[in-house]
């Protein structure tokens, strides 16, 4: 049995006709599945947990786009007995990127999770925020500018008016330059698991990135696997913010080893403590503003179909 939850909504509604396209080639080979439909945000996480009540094992597939993922990796309860499969259907479309599908047709990867017997065990990381709240994330999570244009995002409607051009992953890009310019900037301690500390100044953010990309295709660390049981982290600080920006087409070329001011330290976990409160986010999902986070790499977590 093949259990299916689908943001019909993602990219301003075009999911919706891939959704069509994914059922009307389920039905057609007679496969036996149950779907669901998300309504509200955080009705995907409600749906998993449901699915997960199930007996026996479960093969969860999501049709949707990055966030959708997020809430439905949140919302599993029991990890052994489940097999994730993707079908990105988002505009950013970074878990797609980094699992090597975010170009396959969706029908086509459809058709790969059926005929798949094989899985892989990826690693998951989890946000730790000073007041106990926990959320998992696929792809990345951060402190600073990248946070807040996650959050911008969510409800922006230059992202909606740039999906209807297939040009929805522009959002981020334009977001970054307005964010990095505007946002307020503050110290911190880092903290490694390893025990090396750092002390940066002006941080301009700090990612821990499972996968090399986020927001919609920037590669913030080049070498970051989800298959390696450690988080690759990339720390901005100690620059100006016109540096900064001049250095973003270095950053997109990831060739950020160059910029002084990046730094990329690969490490199980991270502790970030600041002098103010900053946006924090898991997988472009807004989750508060405290002083203090934690972030840490779940190894092999979750069963992926490949």
């Amino acid at each position: 049995m093949y259990y299916f939850i689908v943001n019909a909504t993602s990219r301003t509604g075009k999911a919706q006709q891939i959704w069509k396209d994914v059922k009307a080639e389920l039905d057609s080979k007679g496969i036996e599945y149950k779907f669901y439909m998300t309504g509200s945000r955080g009705h995907a996480k409600k749906l998993a947990t449901k699915i997960c009540k199930e007996d026996g094992e479960i093969k969860l597939v999501v049709v949707g786009g990055d966030g959708t993922a997020n809430e439905v990796i949140n919302g599993i309860q029991d990890f052994d007995r489940v097999k994730f499969g993707y079908v990105p259907t988002g505009s950013g479309n970074d878990l797609g990127r980094g699992l090597g599908i975010n170009k396959t047709k969706p029908v086509d990867q459809l058709n790969h999770i059926l005929n798949s017997d094989e899985t892989m065990k990826m690693d998951l990381g989890e946000v730790i925020t000073g007041d106990g709240e926990r959320r998992l994330f696929a792809i990345s999570a951060g402190i600073g500018v990248d946070a807040s244009v996650c959050k911008q995002a969510l409800t922006s409607k230059l992202k909606k008016f740039l999906n209807k051009f297939g040009a929805g992953s522009a959002t981020y890009s334009i977001l970054t330059v307005k964010t990095l310019f505007t946002m307020p900037l503050c110290d911190g301690v880092v903290e490694l698991d390893d025990g090396t500390i750092k002390k940066p100044s002006n941080i301009i953010f700090c990612a821990a990135m499972n996968h090399p990309w986020e927001g919609g295709g920037v590669p913030m660390a080049p070498n970051a696997n989800a298959f390696d049981g450690k988080l690759s982290v990339c720390c901005v600080s100690d620059i100006k913010r016109i540096k900064c920006f001049g250095s973003f087409g270095l950053l997109l070329a990831a060739k950020q080893d160059r910029i002084k001011g990046f730094d990329i330290y690969d490490c199980k976990s991270v502790k970030i403590n600041l002098e103010d409160n900053m946006v924090v986010h898991a997988d472009g999902e807004y989750c508060g503003e405290p002083k203090s986070v934690e972030f840490r790499c779940i190894p092999e977590a979750i069963s992926v179909i490949i």
